[in-house]
């Protein structure tokens, strides 16, 4: 990845939904950062607005706490995916008027439908009061700019450092666009069930200034390292069901490939900033990503 030199005003987020003041070419404009301090321009993407999941939830019995997690990563998996593609379709839009409910929301809205479902069934398999979790699977569309409320991984409360949680679920360390926001557990709104799977723990990704020419290529790349961060967090989730491998496995099959995705995905960004005639950031620094 080409270096260049870091601009010394560098936006740095204090929590999910704080506002920040980003310079761009027109002027100043006033709007909502999101993870990884995501440009929020006139030419935004809108993201999904689905119901979060894991507030809704009674408590979980530990012998259905790991099916759960891996159930709510699923569900971030697939809002990370539609904000990808929502991102997308900011840059080159394409197919008619209801083209986003019928490729985008419809779908998104079955595959809920299905993972819900599960979640309902591991609380009927042990035994326990099966909850109604129907009105939970229909998403519509955020303003352009405004984060996705998610579910997230095990054990993290409170604010994300990255991720658009919309301020509803925050997220501990992971995400950068629209689902890393990892908040609570499965056994209730915020407490930690025995037996939950780890997540990822990604640094949050610094951005200068960014230009309005260059927004939502870097808005498209930023929801690409919340997708990779989802797709982590749910092999992680299945790892903590059918574990595999040896001491190494998580380094070799999950972090490994995960910080060549980033690698390749900041640099992307990189690009878009030195494309437009800006100084190229240094983003080398947020690749490589732990575990919490």
């Amino acid at each position: 990845m080409a270096r260049g030199t870091r601009k010394t005003a560098v936006l740095k987020l204090g929590g999910v939904g704080a506002l920040a003041a980003l310079l761009f070419a027109g002027g100043l404009q006033l709007a909502s950062a999101g993870e990884n301090n995501r440009p929020a321009t006139t030419a935004a993407a809108q993201t999904v607005n689905c119901p979060t999941v894991r507030d809704k939830l009674p408590a979980v019995p530990a012998a259905a706490s790991a099916q759960v997690e891996r159930e709510l990563a699923n569900l971030d998996q697939e809002i990370a995916r539609q904000n990808e593609r929502l991102a997308r379709q900011a840059v080159r839009p394409e197919g008619g008027p209801a083209f986003i409910d019928n490729a985008i929301l419809g779908p998104l809205r079955s595959k809920r439908v299905a993972v819900l479902d599960r979640i309902e069934i591991a609380f009927n398999r042990i035994g326990a009061q099966r909850p109604d979790l129907d009105a939970l699977a229909a998403c519509s569309l955020n303003a352009p700019g405004v984060p996705s409320a998610v579910n997230g991984g095990a054990g993290q409360n409170g604010a994300s450092q990255n991720g658009d949680a919309g301020g509803q679920n925050g997220n501990g360390q992971n995400g950068n666009g629209n689902a890393g926001g990892q908040n609570g557990n499965a056994g209730g709104q915020n407490g930690n069930a025995g037996g939950a799977a780890r997540t990822v723990n990604c640094p949050r990704v610094a951005l200068p200034a960014v230009p309005a020419a260059a927004a939502a290529q870097v808005q498209a790349e930023l929801a690409t390292l919340d997708k990779q961060i989802a797709e982590a967090d749910a092999r992680l989730a299945r790892l903590a069901v059918r574990p595999e491998g040896g001491p190494a496995f998580i380094d070799n099959a999950i972090l490994g490939p995960l910080r060549s995705k980033r690698v390749a995905a900041l640099d992307r960004i990189e690009i878009a900033f030195n494309r437009v005639g800006a100084q190229r950031p240094n983003l080398d620094g947020f690749a490589t990503c732990g575990l919490n």
